[in-house]
């Protein structure tokens, strides 16, 4: 598995690898419950060359045999706070990829200027997802019901928190 960061001409296979795993990602992804094309592949990365410049999102590939298997982003929610995001391929869950994937961008994460905070956020009823942060060494913080997401597919619509602080990574040798 490797990251390397997305561009625009990835469209066509980003877009292949969402299509292919809608099934899977519906349930949890409010962005996929509308369905995805190539157009809407194209609008993502040209919104992710814009984030990456303004500083405030971070959009990888999740990569394997230099395939796209997935996206991990970090998003900057405050000066001190990133928020780490993350799908993969419905063929390429329980290898481990998210969490080697979420480990690389919490290191990406405390490399950015005034970092002392990163957070997983993932709805209750996704118990895979809350293996990621709990083998990262992540504490939960609080459960919320976000007004941005609402329930859908398998989705409870209670967002569990887990945070991971620079003085408590240090301490873990991350």
């Amino acid at each position: 598995m490797e990251l390397r960061r997305l561009d625009e001409a990835d469209a066509e296979e980003l877009a292949r690898a969402v299509i292919e795993s809608l099934a899977h990602l519906k349930p949890w992804a409010p962005w996929a419950a509308n369905g995805y094309d190539v157009e809407t592949a194209r609008t993502f990365l040209r919104e992710a060359a814009e984030a990456w410049e303004s500083g405030t999102a971070f959009p990888h590939a999740i990569t394997v045999g230099g395939a796209i298997v997935g996206v991990v982003t970090a998003m900057r929610r405050a000066q001190d706070l990133v928020e780490i995001g993350y799908w993969l391929h419905a063929e390429h869950t329980g290898r481990g990829h998210a969490t080697a994937a979420a480990a690389e961008l919490v290191e990406f994460a405390f490399a950015l200027d005034g970092v002392r905070r990163v957070q997983i956020w993932h709805d209750e009823a996704n118990a895979a997802s809350s293996g990621v942060p709990r083998r990262l060494g992540f504490t939960e913080v609080g459960r919320r019901t976000p007004a941005r997401e609402p329930a859908i597919g398998r989705r409870v619509g209670v967002d569990v928190v887990w945070e991971l602080r620079r003085e408590d990574a240090r301490s873990r040798g991350r």
